[in-house]
């Protein structure tokens, strides 16, 4: 006991210490570097395109309430396929020397700390036994970059594409993808085919937390203990959505059919679809910043249980007796003068052949996120979700082994706003309580601890400038 309160000391000394230095660095130096937003650890987030501001002529203040989050003319702006309806939609209208890219990271500092994480009782001895400790990690780091691209083609012709370059140098696709927009000269037909973001009211792809333990969320990416579902309802998606919405983009809808892979190529899973409706209606209702808006989800998925072999080992692309999985949810965007309050429920069930057991594992989550918007240039910002397992796969299992609690709090400085360029000074203190297993985000040693009923707590720091251009 001695030695862990240490180390809680050590942790919190370290991280008061760094910030504060930090924070006196910022100010000595007036705030004077580019950038804007981020991807931060494993989790790429799309954000506002300075291209966007600099083809048109518009500051980002245009389209975003706090980039990057978008407002209620920016979330028509994104309907309407990139496009304002005006002739500099089209890139023949284009000065040759425009390209519509902007590239975006994060360099930062961060501290990451995770109790109750079981390492080999000597170090390089194999265990067990197993001793239970406090894995703690500090210093500078990166966030890898996204290159976004996205645009038009030609009228009523969009398409979007986001490589990325991870900090350990890997690339990706986070995502590619062409809409055609407006079909029949109507803003209710939209078709968009390829690999894109589910269309989530409350998007972890213009998330405003960067953290390890804050950049995602319990509700889109739980999943129980011994299931073999690969599914993660933040991931980007490979498949066809339909969509529409009117006008002003107060009334949305969207259907998608999508592949069984969440969102990897080359059909690795098997011949099944997954589908998904979301609507939202929003109401110019209150003097806030933006309309008041309810929305709710369906996603209906299924996952191969058997595969053909050769040699003993499973042939790519040829799952079947596939097992059904549902997630159904509301979430609501409420503004009260500057504050901006995102509650959001979820209910999510596997079937049990995608479990542990004989019995369909269920369980439910519910958040609340907070934005208080000071200034143009200053967001505050708050968020508690809590997660809660109503039946667990097989009845061995503890009924509250998987539950999570998750705590985050949070600030974004906007030194300037330009057409050409953005930057954010981003600080953030997220926490998450698991019961009986690892954290999502990935911190500790990467195995569950002991006993399923012990509570481990894992803990973010950072401080980062946050950029794009």
């Amino acid at each position: 006991m001695k030695s862990g309160r240490g180390a809680q000391v050590s942790w919190w000394v370290s991280a008061i210490i760094t910030v504060g230095c930090l924070s006196a660095a910022m100010a000595l130096s007036g705030g004077r570097s580019k950038a804007y937003t981020a991807y931060s650890l494993a989790v790429h987030k799309t954000s506002s395109i300075p291209a966007f501001a600099r083809k048109y002529g518009l500051r980002c203040s245009a389209c975003h309430t706090v980039w990057p989050e978008l407002n209620a003319f920016g979330q028509k702006f994104k309907d309407n396929g990139y496009q304002l309806g005006n002739d500099r939609d089209s890139p023949i209208w284009q000065n040759n020397a425009y390209w519509p890219i902007a590239m975006r990271t994060t360099p930062q500092w961060r501290l990451e700390s995770t109790t109750h994480q079981p390492v080999d009782a000597t170090p390089g001895t194999a265990g067990p036994p197993f001793v239970e400790k406090t894995i703690t990690q500090s210093g500078f780091d990166l966030s890898g970059v996204d290159f976004l691209l996205l645009g038009t083609l030609y009228k009523n012709i969009t398409f979007g594409l986001v490589p990325t370059l991870d900090a350990d140098g890997t690339t990706g696709l986070e995502a590619a993808f062409v809409r055609f927009d407006n079909l029949g000269s109507s803003p209710w037909a939209n078709l968009k085919v390829g690999k894109f973001e589910l269309d989530n009211l409350l998007s972890e792809k213009r998330f405003t937390w960067l953290s390890a333990n804050g950049g995602f969320l319990y509700a889109y990416h739980y999943l129980p203990v011994g299931s073999t579902n690969n599914f993660g309802f933040g991931d980007n998606q490979i498949g066809a959505e339909f969509s529409g919405h009117s006008s002003n983009s107060y009334t949305r809808y969207s259907v998608s059919l999508l592949t069984t892979d969440d969102g990897t190529p080359g059909l690795p899973g098997g011949k099944s679809l997954d589908a998904m409706f979301a609507a939202s209606r929003a109401f110019a209702m209150g003097s806030g910043l933006g309309p008041q808006r309810v929305g709710v989800f369906g996603y209906l998925g299924h996952r191969p249980t058997t595969m053909e072999t050769v040699g003993g080992n499973p042939i790519p692309g040829t799952g079947s007796a596939n097992k059904s999985f549902l997630r159904l949810g509301a979430t609501a965007q409420l503004w009260v003068g500057n504050l901006e309050l995102l509650p959001l429920f979820a209910h999510a069930s596997d079937d049990a052949a995608l479990g542990p057991g004989t019995d369909k594992p269920s369980w439910n989550s519910g958040l609340l996120e907070a934005h208080y918007v000071a200034t143009p240039q200053l967001l505050f910002q708050a968020r508690y979700e809590l997660l809660r397992m109503s039946k667990q796969g097989d009845p061995a299992i503890p009924k509250t082994q998987g539950n999570a609690d998750a705590f985050a709090l949070g600030f974004r400085a906007y030194p300037f706003m330009f057409s050409r360029d953005g930057m954010a000074i981003h600080g953030e203190f997220a926490m998450t309580k698991t019961i009986g297993t690892v954290p999502l985000s990935g911190d500790g040693s990467g195995v569950d601890p002991v006993t399923p009923g012990t509570s481990v707590w894992s803990r973010s720091v950072m401080l980062g400038f946050d950029f794009a251009f």
